[in-house]
């Protein structure tokens, strides 16, 4: 049920939409008698206001109105020129709805118009062919967005805060986390969870293809790791006396202050460099530390809460720099390393054109979502034109609002519509025989029957309002050209034939919608991550010589690593997030076992490890002995092997069983605590993963064999 803020918008939105349909509906119609400007007058508001969802305050959906607007008066040119024919209607609708629907990779905005401007083509595509009445069309298309864009000034809703605004919430939740006293656990784990995109307002979400809205978003996930390491930190008590620790919780509070003061007034940006800087400060000291003699080297407890504290800071280091990228616009210093931030120096055109050729493939689900969308009302042009249909325009109407990622979900939307339909058609067929030609009782009737109809309709769901949309349509027409009760049973014909084509469309294209995509994306993250780990584990064997350069590292053996290469795995990261958005806006109570949520975090994990620790991990000072490198290497194999059969079990491909092989006991010395604690860490998520694959055993369930058991890395 919606909540009572929800009841409130969808009553502003009905009474914003019928006043503006009212506004130029009646005065075009009565005053200057001209019935085609009317119509659209009155449908564009509907169009736009109604069925387009568009997120945002007032303000902000005026803007993406206003900007609407030219696209949708070439929209209803084009559409107008082409109903000479069937083929070419049926051409232009397959052209325009793919390129509208898959407009969705731009973000929330361009996807809520999207079917606004849908609607424009589709309502001037359908005979009579009359290119002479091409100008009412526009200008009634134009009063009618214009008049819904000042009841949007008039009657706005509420503004949400931004998300630079929550940004700079959590950093000053994450400031206080990080001094003295602290904040209690779970009220930073709190923090990061409103940073959430899923808790995020559409509009607010930053999830456009430019600098600014990268940069927010990759400082969102950065600042939610930072809260969660602070309240992980703040759960394990120091093991002893560790002032370095503390001097660096004390720089890292002081920046996450000067960020969020930045993020809100543009002014006073935190001195660059300046934590990198104490950064390697503190790692040259625990270096000093970790070399000393025997007896005065700090407890491996301290090396490991030490260790947890520089990743924190490199956390917040990151968010450092895409506060500064998202302020500016651009870096004002160079983002290193470059590889995490590619997108900081690309022009804005350049990154457009890699957020749209990243989705064409059939392994996006906006590419399978646009082309569904696009076959569905080019076929249903086609049997509207093929059969006359009189208002074949409800036949694609029924086909856009309908559709659903999912045959199972269209079907059941498909179901409610067409009872909702039935229903509306016998009181609008009673209403129409019971007043005749009486034009005057429908137009007193149609501005409250709006005002009902589209404040009830999303209240009460997908019956209602398919019903109570039937009145609108029969009190709109009976104003405009003499109607029988056979408009009710016209637009039920149509209502039906569209869903038909909905339902074979959901069928025929992907119509598990985003379930299996989901699998094999995530199965595709992981394993694309897990070749960084043994990349990773040979930088952190190499003698500790000083440098701490990013880039590849000589090995003992006169071998070189590989710089870490990042870049498909954060191509695949933004596949599988698209996909498990999608599913769990499919299945919201199914599949509840499956922690999805942490692969993403491990894909993060693998991501983010590869890029800090070969520049800040604590290497052994004469190289890993032999018997600490063979642990390492032999733990990185098991970690992507334990990967590649998650992998496995989630494509539903024969996976081995397998079993950590790692010695049982603290790791061999010298080795790196970073090393060990990164890949403890690791290991510790791929349990939780394969635990929520494996379904808890019934009550006649045998015990685990010792063949299906694994142990994780000591530590």
């Amino acid at each position: 049920m919606p909540t009572g803020q929800e009841r409130a918008t969808i009553v502003r939105r009905a009474v914003r939409v019928a006043v503006a349909a009212s506004a130029g509906f009646y005065p075009l119609l009565y005053g200057a008698g001209l019935p085609v400007m009317a119509l659209y007058a009155l449908f564009a508001p509907i169009a736009v206001g109604l069925l387009s969802p568009v997120p945002g305050s007032g303000r902000q959906r005026v803007s993406v109105m206003l900007r609407a607007l030219p696209p949708a008066l070439v929209l209803a040119t084009l559409g107008t020129l082409l109903a000479v024919q069937t083929w070419a209607a049926v051409s232009g609708m397959l052209a325009v709805g793919f390129a509208l629907a898959f407009a969705a990779v731009g973000g929330p905005r361009p996807a809520g118009v999207a079917p606004g401007l849908q609607l424009f083509y589709i309502l001037a595509c359908f005979p009579p062919y009359a290119p002479g009445t091409l100008g009412q069309r526009l200008a009634g298309l134009t009063l009618g967005v214009l008049a819904l864009a000042a009841c949007e000034l008039l009657l706005p809703d509420p503004p949400a805060a931004s998300y630079p605004e929550r940004l700079a919430r959590a950093l000053g939740e994450a400031a206080r986390g990080a001094a003295p006293g602290g904040v209690p656990p779970e009220k930073l784990r709190e923090a990061g969870a409103r940073l959430r995109l899923a808790s995020v307002p559409p509009a607010e979400r930053p999830a456009g293809a430019g600098r600014t809205d990268r940069a927010l978003e990759q400082g969102g996930r950065a600042v939610r790791r930072l809260l969660d390491q602070l309240a992980t930190l703040a759960e394990t008590p120091p093991a002893g006396p560790d002032p370095a620790s503390a001097a660096l919780l004390d720089r890292v509070s002081e920046l996450c202050t000067t960020c969020a003061r930045f993020l809100r007034t543009g002014t006073g940006p935190p001195v660059a460099g300046a934590l990198e800087e104490a950064m390697r400060d503190f790692q040259a000291e625990r270096v000093r530390l970790a070399s000393g003699p025997p007896g005065e080297r700090p407890p491996v407890e301290v090396l490991r809460r030490q260790s947890q504290v520089l990743a924190l800071a490199e956390s917040a280091r990151m968010a450092e720099i895409t506060t500064d990228i998202a302020v500016h616009g651009h870096p004002t210093e160079p983002a290193v390393p470059r590889r995490l931030f590619w997108y900081a120096e690309l022009s804005t055109p350049r990154l457009w054109a890699r957020r749209v050729t990243g989705n064409v493939t059939f392994r996006s689900v906006l590419f399978q979502n646009a082309l569904r969308t696009a076959l569905g009302l080019a076929a249903a042009r086609a049997v509207a034109g093929s059969l006359d249909l009189s208002h074949g325009f409800w036949v694609l109407l029924a086909v856009l609002t309908l559709g659903r990622t999912t045959a199972g979900a269209t079907w059941r939307a498909v179901r409610l519509a067409v009872a909702g339909n039935a229903a509306g058609a016998l009181v609008a067929g009673a209403l129409l025989i019971g007043l005749g030609p009486h034009t005057d009782a429908y137009a007193a009737l149609l501005a409250p029957v709006m005002l009902v109809a589209f404040a009830l309709g999303p209240l009460l769901g997908i019956a209602y309002a398919q019903g109570l949309f039937t009145l609108v349509v029969a009190t709109a027409f009976a104003q405009i050209e003499p109607v029988t009760w056979r408009l009710s049973e016209a637009r039920m014909i149509d209502v039906v034939t569209g869903s038909v084509i909905g339902l074979l469309c959901g069928l025929l294209a992907w119509p598990a919608g985003a379930r299996r995509e989901v699998h094999r994306a995530m199965a595709e993250l992981l394993r694309v991550c897990a070749e960084l780990v043994p990349v990773t584990a040979q930088a952190l064997l190499t003698p500790a010589d000083g440098s701490r350069a990013a880039g590849p590292q000589t090995l003992p053996d006169g071998s070189r690593t590989a710089a870490p290469q990042t870049l498909p795995g954060v191509h695949r990261l933004r596949l599988a997030e698209a996909a498990y958005a999608q599913y769990r806006t499919e299945a919201p109570g199914e599949d509840t076992r499956t922690d999805w949520h942490a692969m993403l975090i491990a894909a993060n994990h693998m991501l983010l490890g590869a890029h800090w620790l070969p520049r800040f991990g604590l290497r052994p000072e004469a190289g890993a002995s032999a018997p600490a490198a063979a642990w390492a290497q032999a733990t990185a194999e098991e970690l992507v092997a334990e990967t590649d059969r998650i992998a496995a079990e989630l494509t539903g491909a024969p996976a081995p069983v397998r079993r950590w092989t790692a010695p049982d006991g603290p790791p061999p010395t010298p080795l790196s605590v970073d090393l060990e604690v990164w890949m403890t860490s690791l290991a510790h998520q791929l349990t939780r993963i394969d635990s929520s694959l494996t379904p808890p055993p019934g009550p006649d369930a045998s015990p685990v064999t010792p063949s299906r058991r694994r142990t994780a890395p000591p530590g």
